[in-house]
């Protein structure tokens, strides 16, 4: 399935990274799980992982911050977070019924691998998957998620129906997993930002493209909703992630502007979704073995171009999760149909 500029289609004004992914982020790594089977239940789930750098992460920690646009989701790890605004492990993403179990598995990890800290409190989140997969057999099992862990590489992205979004529902089309990039400069120096989304959210008439009102021109009849459900409910997982300097109060402030690019798609932050982002910045690394640690801070006024970056990587990584994602069969026979390739470019084309 393309990717939304191949099909000829783009949205905001700042350059893309060359690979159009958080991976566009040095060192940062994404890996996969996916489990799809229709015995003895229906299952359609996963576990998407991203490390924000390699193994020296338990040791070499990074900078980080959240935002909760809307709270009826969870993503472990949060309270730590704003304590003490850093990173020491790798992050995933799966379904709301194995948020605690793919938590535990990154501490398995941690103790697997010889991580030097005598506990852990890593992050992992959710968006739920159970319209589409039995969620309620807890197919996810601690091997799934160190494979999807031990599976996280550089390079290209995979996204659509795979992973933690594999069973995700977007604006009442297909969705899942996307990733997209941006590049900035402040003063001379080039930053990326790079930003994956777990997307299953949102109502048909909200869906924006480009600023396009796509999801009113295609009808229920064209493709009929996949559940009876208010159709604004669901929930947004955004990691964004970047190579500048900051603190964590700047990671924390980049993680709003996710609110941005949501909105630009139609997210509204309705009353029953779990809108939850986080910022990791690799540009400083926080060493637990030394007592002191030397830092770097971008200027307050060298935020905003990274603002506008989170921003549009998040709304590219909402619309290559639509365009990336297939037609799903799921349990009791449900379908989520995969948004129309034709139908969208002719309209975003044929704007005014």
């Amino acid at each position: 399935m393309p990717q939304l500029r191949e099909l000829g289609l783009s949205c905001g004004v700042l350059p893309p990274g060359p690979l159009n992914a958080i991976t566009d982020v040095a060192g940062v790594r994404v890996g996969f799980a996916t489990l799809i089977r229709d015995e003895p239940s229906v299952v359609r789930t996963g576990v998407t992982a991203i490390w924000p750098g390699g193994n020296d992460i338990w040791t070499d920690h990074v900078f980080a911050g959240a935002h909760a646009f809307n709270g009826n989701g969870e993503m472990t790890g949060l309270a730590w977070i704003a304590e003490q605004g850093l990173i020491s492990a790798p992050l995933c993403i799966t379904n709301t019924y194995s948020v605690g179990l793919v938590r535990d598995a990154i501490c398995a990890l941690a103790l697997r691998d010889g991580a030097p800290q005598p506990w852990h409190l890593p992050v992992a989140a959710e968006t739920y998957d159970g319209w589409l997969s039995d969620s309620a057999s807890f197919p996810v099992t601690v091997d799934l998620a160190l494979a999807a862990l031990d599976a996280a590489r550089g390079g290209p992205v995979a996204q659509g129906n795979v992973g933690g979004g594999t069973g995700m529902i977007c604006h009442e089309f297909k969705g899942g997993t996307g990733t997209a990039s941006r590049v900035v400069r402040v003063d001379e120096t080039a930053y990326t930002v790079g930003a994956l989304v777990q997307a299953n959210y949102g109502a048909r008439e909200l869906l924006r493209v480009d600023g396009v009102a796509v999801g009113r021109a295609i009808t229920l009849d064209e493709v009929p909703s996949p559940r009876p459900r208010p159709p604004a409910e669901g929930s947004n997982i955004v990691v964004l992630a970047t190579d500048a300097p900051l603190l964590p109060i700047q990671c924390q402030r980049l993680a709003r502007r996710a609110t941005t690019g949501l909105a630009w798609v139609g997210g509204i932050g309705a009353n029953s979704s779990g809108d939850i982002f986080l910022a990791f910045a690799t540009g400083n690394r926080v060493r637990s073995a030394e007592a002191v640690s030397t830092v770097r801070m971008l200027a307050p006024n060298g935020m905003t171009p990274l603002f506008q970056a989170a921003a549009e990587a998040t709304e590219e990584a909402i619309l290559n999760a639509l365009c990336m994602a297939e037609t799903m069969v799921g349990q009791h026979g449900r379908v989520a149909t995969a948004i129309p390739h034709d139908r969208l470019v002719e309209l975003v084309r044929g704007r005014p």
